[in-house]
């Protein structure tokens, strides 16, 4: 039998163990989720394209329209039931639908198509001023979340959240503005479609404002940075940029550790934009597939990294 002075020595050495060990479970239980952006393919069709989002890890595939895309089209021309079975047949669900050209206040169907065919989330952007700062952002947040009311009361009667982009030239772009919609937000019903490519200018922020917006505002992540290939026509290395693990200018090592540090829980969409839109990124599904999963491979490294 242990002695009582002996017990007692065991006793900090043990806890602390217990306090590493914890911690360590903690960090290697961090995972991303992932869903596959249907405009990565262009225009081909549904059925070339879901047979892909199992192929690159993800959980769901978010459904775009024209211009990027027009997977949204193609499922209205497809009818309910059809593409219900088209899903079925792959084995996939749509986790969110992007779309933009509805604006944040034309969602009500789009939320209820969503949630039939087994997704929470539909992504959009803003509407108010153009990039305000300070005071400005504040009170341009304010009324924007308070417009949304009704909108955000129907996401939650579906069991749906929205998801708002930070994008250049509207209200929702400064990081006063990101963090005055942190601080105003009462909703698990709404939320950030966080983009890192719009902070740019403030890229040293891009951990902090993850931070400051905590878990419970980032339903949505992409992993896309700036290039030169965003808005006008590049090589394609260039262009390439945009995803991780292609040589861009984002150490995404500080990313991914301030999503661990805030437990991140939403889905991750690892993102480009090509020139001109609507097109594949790359030439064949194949490659695509390949870039992505380069992408992934490159995040899991980081994530190993700031375990």
């Amino acid at each position: 039998m242990l002695s009582r002075r002996d017990f007692l020595r065991t006793v900090p050495a043990a806890a602390a163990f217990a306090a590493l060990s914890a911690r360590a479970q903690t960090k290697d239980d961090f995972k991303i989720r992932y869903t596959l952006s249907s405009a990565l393919y262009g225009t081909m069709p549904l059925e070339v394209i879901l047979p892909e989002v199992a192929k690159v890890g993800a959980e769901s595939i978010d459904i775009w329209c024209k211009v990027h895309g027009d997977q949204r089209e193609q499922a209205t021309a497809l009818g309910e039931e059809a593409f219900a079975a088209l899903l079925k047949k792959h084995g996939v669900r749509v986790g969110s639908s992007t779309r933009y050209p509805l604006g944040p206040f034309k969602l009500q169907d789009e939320m209820a198509w969503v949630k039939k065919h087994g997704g929470n989330l539909v992504i959009c952007g803003c509407v108010g001023p153009k990039n305000p700062e300070g005071a400005a952002a504040k009170a341009a947040i304010s009324k924007f979340l308070e417009d949304m009311k009704p909108h955000v009361a129907k996401a939650a009667e579906l069991g749906v959240t929205i998801a708002v982009e930070n994008h250049v030239n509207q209200a929702l772009h400064h990081p006063d503005s990101i963090k005055a919609f942190a601080d105003l937000n009462t909703s698990p019903n709404l939320g950030l479609a966080f983009a890192p490519h719009h902070l740019h200018e403030w890229q040293d922020q891009i951990p902090s404002l993850i931070r400051y917006a905590g878990a419970k505002n980032l339903p949505f992540l992409y992993f896309q940075e700036h290039s030169e290939g965003i808005f006008k026509k590049a090589s394609k290395e260039v262009e390439m940029q945009q995803l991780p693990g292609y040589g861009g200018g984002l150490d995404y090592r500080l990313v991914v550790k301030a999503l661990r540090d805030v437990h991140f829980k939403g889905v991750a969409e690892i993102f480009m934009h090509p020139t001109p839109r609507g097109i594949p990124i790359l030439p064949t599904v194949a490659e695509v597939t390949a870039a992505v999963n380069k992408s992934r491979a490159y995040l899991d490294k980081c994530l190993r990294e700031t375990a």
